[in-house]
């Protein structure tokens, strides 16, 4: 299946900030049986966009803008293929809880957004959380009770909520339900990552809101590798879901992060399309000139590299 993306962020200013810093996460991955087969990147005001890839592998575009500015847009806008994965097994053998890798530490051990709580322990009492079955099998009746047990309520909660706002409301958006399923398995030796990224509308609709990116779980299962599992739709990631990038949590992965000087609010907007195409698409006209764009195929600079340039 081939998608094409448009992911856009608008910040404006109540007063004018100069000095702005910025990190952008929006290019989808190319790995397993998903491609990126173009992306660009556009800011307004005029910027040099500079990239690097990051030790698990995601793609962090940086750019600042030094001069006095009200508002910023920056326009994200990608070509991708997402082939189906092999089908999964019904199960796997009871053994296959001694055959969990051990090599992932990251992705077991807690992290800022999944810290054990006296909150979290009760729902683990509740769903039954523990070695059973076998992992693929607890995976996915676990994805079904988090489903079960959440409602889904946008702007319930924010991007940098602790996992007990959720618990206690037992409402929530992705981002939450990604990391209450993370907080769950990690403690049974799982590894278990974050994915932020896309979901294309499936037929017959989903909870997810439309217009804005997605989140679900990465679990590591031997002889299946990294298997996706979205808690939000009660969903075994498929080729609806677009990865964009991985962690350990939402502070490993956010779309945009960036700070500026100035003394002013700040009002965001974020639109995100994502359109099905039935052939790879045609290359896209030009950018307007006064945009500063990045293309997929500009080189890509370690961070020594762009530390040096922003010096000169």
């Amino acid at each position: 299946m081939y998608y094409t993306i448009r992911h856009v962020t608008r910040f404006r200013y109540s007063a004018p900030i100069t000095q702005s810093v910025m990190e952008v996460r929006m290019q989808p991955r190319t790995e397993s049986s998903q491609r990126c087969l173009n992306f660009q990147l556009s800011v307004t005001p005029n910027a040099r966009v500079l990239n690097y890839r990051d030790y698990l592998g995601n793609i962090i575009h940086n750019f600042d803008i030094p001069g006095e500015h009200r508002q910023l847009s920056i326009t994200a806008q990608s070509q991708v293929e997402v082939r189906p994965m092999p089908e999964l097994p019904a199960n796997m053998p009871v053994s296959a809880w001694d055959e969990l890798s051990r090599s992932e530490y990251d992705m077991m051990v807690p992290s800022h957004f999944t810290h054990p709580s006296p909150l979290l322990n009760d729902l683990a009492v509740e769903l039954d959380v523990m070695r059973r079955d076998d992992p693929l099998s607890f995976l996915r009746e676990l994805t079904a009770r988090i489903y079960d047990a959440f409602a889904y309520v946008p702007e319930s909660t924010k991007v940098d909520s602790p996992i007990d706002d959720a618990l206690k409301a037992r409402q929530g958006v992705c981002q939450d339900f990604t990391h209450i399923m993370l907080a769950l398995l990690r403690p049974l030796g799982i590894p278990a990552r974050y994915v932020s990224g896309y979901l294309y509308p499936r037929q017959g609709g989903s909870r997810s809101t439309p217009g804005a990116s997605h989140a679900w779980v990465e679990a590591l299962l031997p002889g299946l590798g990294w298997v996706g599992f979205d808690p939000t739709n009660n969903l075994i990631a498929d080729t609806c879901h677009i990865r964009v990038a991985i962690g350990r949590d939402y502070d490993d992965v956010p779309p945009t992060r960036g700070v500026f000087k100035g003394k002013a609010e700040t009002e965001l907007s974020v639109s995100v399309r994502v359109t099905l195409a039935d052939e790879p698409p045609a290359q896209d006209a030009p950018l307007p000139e006064h945009w500063a764009s990045f293309g997929e195929g500009n080189e890509q600079l370690s961070p020594q590299e762009i530390y040096e340039q922003q010096q000169q």
